[in-house]
Formats: structure tokens, C-alpha cells, sequence
């Protein structure tokens, strides 16, 4: 899961780079008077154009990865759960590990998917309004997400490798006790 979770952050970091530079560019292509279509308007190619399109995606996928994070804690702590369960593993040590990880891992994931959230609904005020507040809130907004999702990534990243090295732990631990007791042959 780490080479996985690392090729989908760089993914996510490339496109959310990308989508800052050509929300930039559009500020200044506005700053000379280009105007972003209405709600109304046919959207034609451009650097408007671009920068929603390609923003949209990053937020979509963006989201999917902090959730599949979260699926990945989930399932993972249910199964060195279960396997500790029918192991007679003790709590204190490997099943109480994955909880710690679920635990730091999910609220920059949280607050991650928010800032992208966050930044799309000030993407739409700025579309209608750039004059108005939304104008500015995007912008920032977006620099907030890139921030906390950099956060995010390095602290999910650390988690789920932190995670393999339990789950390896649980392996080599029920290993070891069917060495020590092998099932009866039928």
C-alpha cells in the first residue's frame, strides 16, 4: 500500500501544482480583463477553462485518495482485530497499534478533504464574483489546501508504513504459533 498511497500522492500533488499555476495565470489574464464565463455562457478552451476542469478532477481524486485512506485503516485495523482475536494476541501491543495510526492518519485526512472542498465552493463564489470576497478566499484557500495536503500525505504516508510493519508483526506472530501448534491432518 505505501508505493500505491505514494504514486497517487504524487499524482494528486502534480495536479493540485497544476491546477494553482493555471488558476495564477487566469488572475492575470483577469487583472487584463478577461472575464470567466457565467453560469449562463458556453465554457470555451482557455485557461479558465483548464484550471476548472483540471481543478475538478484533483478535488474528485484528491478525496478518493484520503478516503481510500480511510478504508485502508479501517479494513486493516478489522483484520489484525479479528486475526488478534483468534490468535489469542494480546490487545496492549499490535491491535492497539493500528488504532494509534487510525487515529493520527485520519484528521489531516480530514481536514485535507475539507480545505480541497473548501476551496472548489470558493472557486464558484469567485467565478460569479471576483470583485467580491470569494475573489480573494479562493486564492487563499487553495494555498491552504496545498499546505494541508501536504501535511496530509507525510502523515498518512508515515501511518500506513508504520501499519505494514504491525500487519508484517501479526503475520510472523500467527506464524509462529501454528509452527508451534500445526492443525491435525484429516
Amino acid at each position: 500500500m505505501s508505493r500505491i498511497f505514494v504514486a497517487l500522492a504524487v499524482i494528486n500533488s502534480v495536479a493540485l501544482l497544476l491546477t494553482t499555476v493555471l488558476g495564477l495565470v487566469f488572475m492575470v489574464e483577469r487583472n487584463e480583463g478577461v472575464v470567466a464565463p457565467g453560469g449562463h455562457q458556453t465554457l470555451t478552451f482557455g485557461w479558465f477553462a483548464s484550471h476548472m476542469v483540471i481543478g475538478l478532477f484533483t478535488a474528485v481524486f484528491g478525496l478518493f485518495l484520503h478516503c481510500l485512506i480511510f478504508t485502508y485503516f479501517l479494513g486493516t485495523g478489522r483484520w489484525v482485530k479479528e486475526v488478534a482475536k483468534a490468535y489469542q494476541l494480546p490487545d496492549q501491543d499490535l491491535p492497539r497499534k493500528t488504532r494509534e495510526f487510525k487515529r493520527q492518519a485520519f484528521p489531516p485526512a480530514l481536514f485535507a478533504m475539507l480545505s480541497v472542498i473548501a476551496a472548489v465552493a470558493t472557486g464558484a463564489g469567485a467565478q460569479t464574483g471576483p470583485e467580491t470576497f470569494w475573489g480573494l478566499a479562493h486564492p487563499v484557500m487553495s494555498v491552504v489546501a496545498l499546505a494541508l495536503n501536504g501535511w496530509a500525505y507525510v502523515v498518512e504516508y508515515r501511518t500506513v508504513a508504520a501499519n505494514a510493519r504491525v500487519m508484517d508483526e501479526v503475520m510472523a506472530e500467527v506464524e509462529r504459533r501454528r509452527a508451534a501448534h500445526p492443525a491435525p491432518v484429516a
